[in-house]
């Protein structure tokens, strides 16, 4: 890996006498896909050069500080650059996943990310990968609450590929604590379905992908009027519309596990089995989800809230990021830049989404 980068710098800085461009901004943070952030004093800058290939193409970005050699990166190193005058606090990020929160799941600084449970419950943040996916999806499980409060993932042109069927292979997941999860038999004769967050329809690009769907992590007790009607036509739009009108769509679906108010009950069941064999789960009273559209063209992001009450034939509401965030205490795609996060966060474009916010 080290003798790749060093070659790429030097292609790139063998580019530099043929194709660069001096910007009139300065860098002030440049976010790398690896999770670092190398941020600029200002006063410390000469200037900042955008790199090109002949054909025009962007190739890299040149940072030059007084004093020191420049500093060279890749744009297939990057995940996005701030400049200073991008606005006020444009390269703050005050409340992203921190050391402190990638010490549980190296992947928190992904975009699809909300901010992980800060509170005193026991915990897991889980990631898994697969063969096209990459990360196939994320999710936090509340071990004392033995419930999944989101599951994130992002939907693009790869993993948008149709290559296998749905695998139906429903099983515990082993990266959580045997006292800590939920099992099949928890689910038996409930009357609840095992409601996917992540769905199998949004994997199937290969059979690892859409296999490790079935985790009863990724699952929620869900009456099947609504997870067979109102959400599933939800989850039809996320892939067939949504994902179509951007270049990367990041998703959060969840239900709500963590105020009374917003608890309908807790499973039992239905032929009088002995409770002490199984757990009572929590039977959320709304489901919701949060979306981040990436356009690549325009460098440019939108945001939709969704909250759908657990029932048949229930209304949906379509809202922003802000109010979300005030229903459910989650703090969603907290590692955009601060400036950035407030804007798209703030608003719904209607047109774009092609929803009505409700008021």
């Amino acid at each position: 890996m080290k003798k790749f980068l060093s070659l790429s710098l030097c292609l790139l800085s063998a580019w530099v006498a043929m194709a660069q461009t001096t910007t009139e901004k300065l860098a002030h943070s440049i976010y790398l896909k690896n999770g670092v952030t190398v941020s600029f004093d200002y006063n410390q800058l000469d200037s900042t050069r955008i790199i090109y290939t002949p054909e025009g193409d962007s190739l890299g970005i040149k940072v030059y500080v007084r004093g020191k050699e420049s500093a060279d990166y890749l744009y297939s190193q990057i995940k996005y650059v701030v400049f200073w005058g991008d606005g006020e606090a444009a390269g703050e990020n005050l409340n992203r996943n921190n050391e402190a929160d990638l010490a549980k799941n190296k992947e928190g600084w992904r975009l699809e990310f909300p901010r992980f449970y800060q509170g005193s419950n026991r915990t897991f943040e889980i990631s898994h990968y697969s063969d096209v996916a990459g990360v196939n999806y994320s999710l936090e499980w509340d071990g004392d609450k033995r419930a999944n409060r989101w599951t994130c993932y992002e939907m693009y042109d790869k993993v948008l590929q149709k290559a296998v069927g749905r695998s139906d292979n429903f099983r515990e997941d082993s990266l959580i604590d045997a006292d800590c999860r939920t099992t099949l038999n928890d689910y038996k004769n409930t009357g609840y379905s095992r409601g996917h967050l992540c769905p199998s329809y949004d994997r199937l690009c290969s059979r690892e992908s859409n296999d490790q769907t079935f985790y009863l992590s990724n699952m929620q007790p869900q009456n099947q009027d609504h997870n067979g009607g109102v959400w599933a036509n939800l989850e039809t739009k996320v892939h067939d519309v949504w994902s179509s009108i951007c270049d990367t769509l990041y998703v959060v679906k969840a239900a709500t596990i963590d105020n009374e108010d917003q608890i309908l009950g807790y499973t039992s069941k239905s032929n009088g089995e002995d409770s002490d064999s199984y757990f009572h789960m929590i039977i959320p009273k709304y489901f919701y989800m949060a979306l981040l559209a990436y356009n690549k063209e325009l460098n440019s992001y939108d945001a939709l809230g969704i909250w759908s009450p657990h029932q048949s034939n229930s209304t949906t509401e379509y809202i922003t990021i802000d109010e979300l965030e005030r229903r459910t205490g989650i703090d969603f795609f907290c590692n955009l830049p601060d400036a950035i996060e407030r804007q798209v966060e703030a608003t719904v474009d209607e047109d774009y989404w092609s929803v009505k916010v409700s008021q």
